[in-house]
């Protein structure tokens, strides 16, 4: 019997199971959609379609380089022991290539580029789901960024859980210094100017508060206030260095000799220019599932008991 295509996208859309596992499975039971699926079940455990739903906080940075162009993916699973595990790795690895070499879009055209991983494909969205069956973890490319402005580029990664990647004229062991600096010091961004102005104002608010709190120990103790234009001064102050403390070029370069010199100055002895600058930290911004182990175990039990 002819396995059509219509029937392959029938039984994985059943089944969550990857593309070339649902033909095998169709082929295997001569065309019976219900046995393919039974088939399926027994052989993945339908892992892709449980899982699909399950948190993933943890995962992988990687990055991928050619000459001036590359590519860094953060791409999650559920635990940490998965980012040990060869095959995803072997995963990230390839979608941060693809990332450069195939300029994809986005996530989706990411995972519809060519690529087959442990008799999984033939596409990195097929390799991924395939491999959350056999490991019985979610997993998800979260998100990716492709340098090709035509200065250089250089990345650097801590580990396996921070990616940065900078493009930059000049030196590129100066560039990758401050690549390293980025990585350990986090900053918002490349100069004062480029701060976001929703923090600026969440930051102004704060000192704002503050300067509110100190008038009223002021106050409660019988003494002076200070004048509008002192706290307004104070407030503008607090703002100031808040911009020095989270902007890269501000910032006192974490290999000072002097523990004086900024990213600024180092970057000018070095006769180098960042034009940009890319921090990808695992899991940043994604709330994190705690299980509350007492409360698993007890909710096991009356569902036995109600059973």
């Amino acid at each position: 019997m002819t396995i059509t295509a219509s029937m392959v996208a029938e039984l994985r859309g059943k089944t969550d199971a990857p593309m070339m596992e649902c033909k095998k499975a169709l082929t295997e039971a001569a065309g019976d959609m219900a046995k393919a699926e039974e088939i399926l079940r027994v052989k993945l455990g339908n892992k892709a379609g449980k899982a699909a739903s399950r948190i993933t906080a943890e995962g992988v940075v990687t990055a991928f380089v050619d000459g001036n162009t590359a590519g860094m993916i953060e791409i999650n699973c559920e635990t940490d022991f998965v980012t040990k595990n060869d095959s995803f790795l072997g995963l990230c690895n390839a979608a941060a290539k693809a990332v450069a070499t195939a300029n994809p879009a986005d996530v989706a055209a990411l995972g519809a580029t060519a690529f087959s991983l442990d008799g999984f494909g033939p596409t990195l969205e097929d390799v991924r789901k395939g491999l959350i069956g056999k490991i019985g973890e979610n997993m998800s490319f979260r998100r990716f960024k492709r340098f090709a402005s035509g200065s250089k580029v250089t990345t650097y990664l801590h580990g396996t859980r921070i990616g940065v990647a900078v493009e930059f004229d000049g030196d590129e062991t100066a560039a990758r210094d401050v690549a390293m600096h980025i990585a350990a010091m986090k900053p918002v961004s490349l100069s004062s100017a480029d701060v976001p102005a929703e923090l600026i104002e969440k930051e102004r608010a704060v000192a704002a508060g503050k300067a509110e709190e100190a008038r009223k120990e002021l106050e409660a103790a019988g003494k002076p206030a200070q004048t509008a234009d002192i706290v307004a001064k104070r407030i503008e102050g607090s703002v100031q260095k808040y911009l020095k403390e989270v902007s890269l070029l501000d910032q006192v370069f974490v290999k000072a000799a002097d523990g004086k010199q900024t990213v600024a100055a180092y970057l000018k002895s070095a006769n180098t220019t960042l034009k940009s600058f890319t921090l990808y930290v695992v899991g940043e911004g994604i709330e994190k599932k705690v299980d509350d182990f007492a409360a698993e175990v007890a909710a096991q039990v009356a569902a036995a008991k109600a059973a």
